[in-house]
């Protein structure tokens, strides 16, 4: 069995949907199709989420009826037939006077999980009605009812195989199975999710639950690229990438892919493809347990990064001193990227400042603590590329007229990193494009 995870984009569209629905069914393996909300839905629906939070309900009801125009047009275009025209139109009319209930509801933080949760529930059910009026036999799994999370927040691998198994046992007959990305049950048993992205995330703890063949991550760009089309004219798809390399480019701002959803596949050893839905037959992306070739593959930036100094000529050579500073870290949850230390200074990276005033308080007496905020790290990736003399020479041969704050080298063979202020990312990415991968 394998599984095919199709993002907003992919089914942002009626004929997209339609197109979708026309690829899946040509499988000759079972499937199980997760789906993300439609384009624009969840950023809609975490608008409405602030506005309750902040009492605007009147800016609140103006969303929701906006998002239920939009959707009612989507289904005029979906279903054509009159049963399931009235179907689609009944399932609409479902979530939309949820919504409309809440704005009488006390607003709070699980329920603004239920709001959340309501772009990937239409997306499905709307597919599944498409489905069911081009009589292509399926069987719609609630994702609610094996998805599920820890107190920790992390998902809980043994519990989804077991609820996921009984479920296609019962279905045993089925080749089709359609879900939710994203919605999961948290261990209080209330509507949850696994966070932005958290669609990838899905797919690939499903494949590790069921032993998929593969995971199919399909979006709308042909795989992984050796750098951000958005910012540099001239990218290729990179063909195969191992999972040590795969997570490195997601974590440090590939935005195809989920940086959790390696995890899973990796540990499963379930192969993943990075495919475009709207050029099904280009090769795209294999990432496998092998890299395929030694060299670079790809460059990443990752923006809105902060960096700190601590500068301490008194303590930082004692004992426990770095410990110290983790802790700080530790106690505020707040992940470290890039660290560098010298004899009297830490330098370290994080990518939020939800506490930074609490950890810069709890920082001061340690030493003089330096701030720089609106820092970008660019990442090279690649097999082995941190051991290959000439691939180093070329990466800083290619950085000149680029201040660089910090270098983040040997940590991995498979990955240097670089920080610069934010200003300098384009530049940056383009002198790489051309000096590392001469395009």
């Amino acid at each position: 069995m394998k599984i095919m995870k199709f993002g907003g984009t992919s089914v942002g569209r009626p004929e997209r949907m339609q197109h979708i629905a026309a690829m899946v069914t040509k499988e000759t393996e079972p499937a199980i199709i997760v789906l993300s909300a439609l384009s624009g839905t969840t950023n809609a629906l975490v608008e409405i989420g602030e506005h309750l939070s902040h009492g605007d309900k009147a800016a609140a009801k103006k969303n929701i009826d906006q998002l239920e125009t939009h959707y009612h047009d989507f289904i005029s275009q979906l279903v054509t037939k009159p049963e399931a025209s009235e179907k689609a139109k009944a399932i609409v009319a479902e979530h939309f006077e949820f919504l409309n209930i809440i704005l009488r509801i006390s607003f709070s933080e699980a329920l603004s999980k239920d709001i959340l949760a309501q772009g990937e529930l239409l997306s499905t059910k709307l597919f599944s009605c498409y489905l069911e009026e081009q009589n292509i036999d399926h069987v719609l799994l609630p994702a609610l009812e094996f998805m599920t999370i820890d107190s920790n927040d992390e998902p809980q691998i043994g519990s989804i195989k077991v609820k996921l198994s009984q479920l296609l046992q019962k279905n045993s007959d089925k080749k089709l199975f359609i879900t939710q990305g994203y919605i999961c049950k948290n261990a209080r048993g209330e509507v949850d999710n696994l966070k932005r992205g958290g669609s990838d995330y899905t797919a690939s703890l499903i494949a590790a639950a069921i032993g998929a063949s593969v995971c199919e991550i399909w979006t709308d760009i042909d795989g992984m690229h050796n750098n951000d089309p958005r910012i540099v004219n001239r990218t290729v798809p990179v063909e195969q990438l191992s999972f040590d390399e795969a997570a490195e480019l997601a974590y440090f701002g590939a935005k195809i892919l989920h940086p959790a959803s390696i995890w899973p596949a990796q540990t499963y050893k379930v192969p993943v493809k990075l495919l475009n839905t709207m050029q099904p037959d280009a090769k795209g992306t294999l990432i496998t347990e092998k890299a395929g070739s030694v060299g670079v593959k790809a460059v990443a930036a990752k923006d809105n990064i902060i960096a700190i100094r601590v500068k301490s000529s008194r303590m930082l050579l004692a004992y426990g001193f770095l410990r110290k500073i983790f802790e700080v870290f530790e106690k505020y949850r707040t992940p470290i990227d890039m660290i560098t230390t010298s004899e009297v200074a830490v330098s370290l990276t994080i990518d939020t400042d939800a506490s930074l005033n609490d950890i810069l308080k709890e920082l001061e007496p340690f030493g003089t603590v330096e701030v720089d905020k609106d820092q970008t790290i660019i990442s090279v990736v690649g097999n082995e590329i941190s051991r290959t003399e000439s691939i180093i020479k070329k990466l800083f041969g290619s950085i000149m007229n680029v201040p660089v704050r910090m270098v983040s080298y040997g940590g991995s063979p498979h990955n240097i990193s670089l920080l610069i202020p934010a200003e300098y990312k384009k530049q940056i990415l383009q002198q790489l494009n051309k000096g590392m991968f001469n395009l």
